[in-house]
């Protein structure tokens, strides 16, 4: 008889080993390697059963053997050790409490997050990111919260079908049986957020994953309150179609806001300062706090700027394809008059709203938009896609160059504890040092190279195992029997060059790049003295058939006969997995379409591990590539047909494998370049890609300047958000009024030279402005055949004394031969703006206004 429902039993512990539930519910021992030593200590073949899963060990192992670890010395001093080294952990001031005037709290929004697999609450690169962006802030003792939902039956478990088509199950994970709680009130309750939709309120309870300091409060709308249609909301990750997403993306955003203030509430803790959102799945967290503020009495535009001023924006993609974009009448009818929560608040209208995610396409609203025009700053993940983004979203700031795009970039980073391998950790402890300060030498100089050789050589064994393992388990799972499986313990070898390609599987990823030419892929895989061998693994998004049609090709090839000791599909990529795949691969493969991989961390993994980057020169891999630290393959930009592009591409990856990597790790009597490159890579990349430097740029970069802007307009009762509401209010409605009339210069002669000063004047005509409400510059360089201005500088002119203030003079150099040129443009300027392009407003010559935003955001 099928069970009508399922539960996690949890073990009573005797009191003599109450610290072991404490350790369990601090996820720190997800990156602490001697609390899981511990934890095996409990019982190892349970721990290995329970596929290191604390909380199924505390559920599985026998009441008798609680009772006999009870009286067990030895195990109660570790135990006793183990939670005095957390309380030390917890209790020790970070790098962040030695600042000033630093945010007091920062909510960090994102819909998912990576940070066990014990936890499956993430689907890829954003989720295991945000993983190690609380990871780090824990480290760091950046006091930040993290807000995401309790998706209650995960993303996915991929296994494939016999002829290799990738097939989804999703188990359904019972909360109790996680390392989390439910946050309660004073009384004992279990607390509750609602959230308004059509014509009901939606309610929410919060659970809390405790991240080292970090809290992780997890939304869930399981229960019984609910409508069944809204119990399911939580369901899945990125699943359901549109009304579905939509759902889950206010619950994010506005229950997200509600728990945080409930969470603040209940413990005591400050409210945040500063709202971190990651990617614009959470933007509605935005328009929550408008309407916090405008509840409050404070007028829509006030509310704005308050909201704007302490808000953080990161974009992950680097295509528009990326971006959740909802049919305007399905945002319409969630926030419209059947919206319980804002029906009674007409100072918050609709318009606005919908104006925030406003695009070109009038009937598609636009998560992205709505981030940008929420956060008065934002940034991409590296610095090509904070390139690639200014360019995406230049449309926002019409009549700006992208270069002047208010979007900065903070370049991932990936933590150290949770990625470096055991056997790599004695090398690791300075690497893993929260505040290690980047650019550190970190080589094994300790080490000899047959010493390094050999500890490299145990990291690819431990694959090995772990391949053949989880290659056998895959064959079953297809319908094949133990008795045909013996080929199974000659899968790869410990002693061959080992390349590794492991992530999601959208189609500008190129999974199947590698067998362009297979043939020549083969000649590699079974060349008799020097050969290789690949591990791949990842997942297509359920809905994508053409990528899971890619993992089949790969998976067709790989189960060849000839190959498939040499080539391995591991289905099901997971944290678990990876750390196997970055210690053990000997080169990380990534061949993107270049510019569409925003970051890619996974090489930043293998690289912390010893590994080799092998990689098209995209996200991370263009800023840190050295020519020392691997090889970048040649990208043939410029290239319009994409089969083209793709030969093109593919073969110069063959030839870079066969004429350089294969030559150095197989070189004779010892591979010394090859083990030069390691060091190399431990010595300077790996300070580089660390999520201590990234936690580090985000909070000096973005945190502490949003809080202080947070600080200044919310003071002496909110008279900077007054002041600067009105003066936006005001230039919107006088720009249309706005522009540079007449523009002379002299001084040059007419023989310029490098050096001279064009002295400039400019006659502006400001309409109502006043000349402190704008900045006059001159922009000048270099000019190509279009007229445009390149790499030039930009000079601020000033109100001619005893003009009319209208006149406005200055002094351009000439700093630059050959061709050269300026123009005149005017800006809105205040003292409380982020940036003069933050408006989106230009006046030029010929009363020409370019990039007028909608004054109704």
């Amino acid at each position: 008889m099928r069970a009508l429902r399922r539960f996690t039993v949890r073990a009573k512990l005797p009191e003599p080993l109450a610290a072991l539930s404490e350790l369990v519910l601090n996820l720190r021992w997800s990156w602490h390697p001697e609390t899981m030593d511990l934890f095996e200590s409990v019982e190892p073949t349970v721990w290995r059963d329970c596929q290191h899963d604390p909380v199924r060990l505390l559920g599985e192992v026998s009441p008798a053997r609680l009772e006999q670890l009870a009286h067990d010395p030895d195990f109660l001093g570790r135990l006793a050790a183990a939670a005095a080294d957390l309380h030390s952990y917890l209790d020790t001031p970070g790098w962040y409490q030695s600042l000033e005037d630093a945010p007091k709290a920062i909510a960090y929004f994102s819909p998912e997050f990576g940070i066990t697999e014990t936890l499956p609450q993430y689907s890829g690169g954003l989720g295991i990111l945000a993983g190690d962006h609380l990871k780090a802030a824990s480290d760091l003792g950046v006091p930040i919260i993290g807000v995401g939902l309790l998706y209650r039956a995960g993303y996915f478990v991929q296994s494939l079908s016999a002829d290799g088509w990738q097939q989804e199950h999703y188990p359904g994970l019972d909360p109790h049986g996680l390392a989390l709680t439910q946050l309660r009130d004073a009384a004992g309750e279990l607390v509750k957020v609602g959230i308004g939709v059509p014509g009901r309120t939606m309610w929410a309870h919060v659970w809390k994953a405790q991240v080292g300091r970090v809290p992780l409060l997890l939304l869930d709308t399981d229960l019984e309150d609910n409508a069944s249609s809204d119990r399911g909301v939580t369901d899945r990750l990125y699943g359901g179609g549109s009304d579905h997403r939509l759902l889950q993306e206010m619950l994010l955003g506005i229950g997200g806001v509600r728990a945080v203030r409930a969470w603040c509430e209940v413990t005591g803790s400050a409210q945040p300062e500063v709202f971190h959102t990651n990617e614009g799945h959470a933007g509605f967290q935005g328009v929550e706090r408008i309407r916090e503020f405008v509840a409050n009495g404070l007028g829509f535009d006030e509310a704005l700027t308050l909201s704007r001023a302490s808000t953080v924006f990161t974009t992950h993609t680097p295509v528009p394809a990326g971006i959740d974009r909802f049919p305007r009448d399905l945002v319409e009818r969630h926030f419209g008059a059947t919206n319980p929560d804002y029906a009674h608040l007409p100072q918050v209208p609709l318009t606005r709203i919908l104006a925030f995610g406003a695009e070109s396409d009038p009937q598609i609203f636009n998560m992205a938009h709505m981030g940008l025009r929420l956060a008065q700053r934002a940034n991409g993940v590296s610095l090509l896609h904070g390139e690639v983004s200014r360019q995406m979203f230049n449309g926002l700031w019409a009549g700006f160059d992208a270069a002047e795009v208010p979007i900065g970039s903070i370049t991932n980073g990936v933590h150290a504890p949770t990625w470096v391998s055991r056997p790599m950790r004695g090398l690791a402890e300075r690497r893993a040092e929260p505040q290690m300060e980047p650019g550190e030498d970190m080589s094994p100089r300790d080490l000899s190279d047959e010493q390094l050789l050999g500890l490299r050589r145990g990291l690819r064994e431990d694959l090995v195992t772990e391949v053949r393992r989880r290659v056998r388990i895959s064959w079953q799972q297809r319908g094949a029997s133990p008795a045909e499986l013996g080929w199974v313990d000659d899968v790869f070898d410990p002693d061959v060059l080992t390349i590794g390609f492991a992530r999601r599987v959208p189609s500008y990823k190129r999974l199947t790049l590698m067998l362009s030419d297979p043939e020549r892929l083969k000649r590699l895989l079974l060349h008799p003295e020097r050969p290789i061998q690949l591990v791949i693994a990842g997942k297509a998004h359920p809905a994508d058939h053409g990528g899971k049609e890619l993992v089949q090709q790969i998976v067709k090839f790989a189960d060849g006969e000839g190959v498939r000791h040499r080539m391995v599909f591991l289905p099901d990529y997971d944290i678990g997995m990876a750390r196997f795949l970055y210690g053990g691969c000997d080169v990380w493969l990534n061949n993107p379409l270049r510019p569409l991989e925003a970051c890619g961390t996974s090489g930043m993994k293998s690289a912390l591990n010893g590994g080799l980057n092998l990689s098209i020169r995209d996200g991370w891999w263009d800023e840190m590539f050295d020519g020392q630290n691997g090889w970048a393959i040649p990208t043939a930009d410029g290239v319009t047909d994409p089969d083209r592009r793709d030969h093109l591409e593919a073969t110069a990856l063959y030839e870079l494998i066969e004429n350089s990597v294969v030559p150095r790790f197989y070189e004779t009597p010892s591979p010394v370049r090859w083990v030069g490159m390691v060091r190399h890579t431990l010595a300077t990349l790996g300070p580089k890609v660390l999520a201590s430097r990234m936690l580090h740029d985000y909070v000096t970069q973005l945190y502490a300047p949003a809080g202080l802007s947070a600080r200044e307009v919310s003071a002496n009762g909110n008279a900077g958000a007054r002041e600067l509401a009105t003066w936006r209010s005001r230039v919107y409605e006088a720009w249309p009024r706005v522009s540079v009339t007449h523009v002379e210069a002299g001084g040059i002669g007419d023989t310029p030279s490098l050096g001279a000063t064009l002295n400039v004047r400019a006659v502006v005509a400001l309409g109502s402005l006043n000349p402190s409400d704008v900045d006059v510059q001159a922009v000048y360089g270099k000019v190509d055949d279009s007229d445009e201005i390149h790499g030039g500088g930009i000079v601020s002119l000033q109100p001619e004394a005893g003009g009319d203030g209208e006149v406005f003079i200055g002094d351009v150099p000439l700093a630059n031969t050959g061709s050269f040129g300026y123009s005149i443009r005017v800006l809105p300027h205040h003292r409380l703006l982020a940036s003069d392009a933050e408006l989106g407003l230009m006046a030029v010559l010929s009363n020409r206004t370019d990039g007028e935003a909608p004054p109704s955001w």
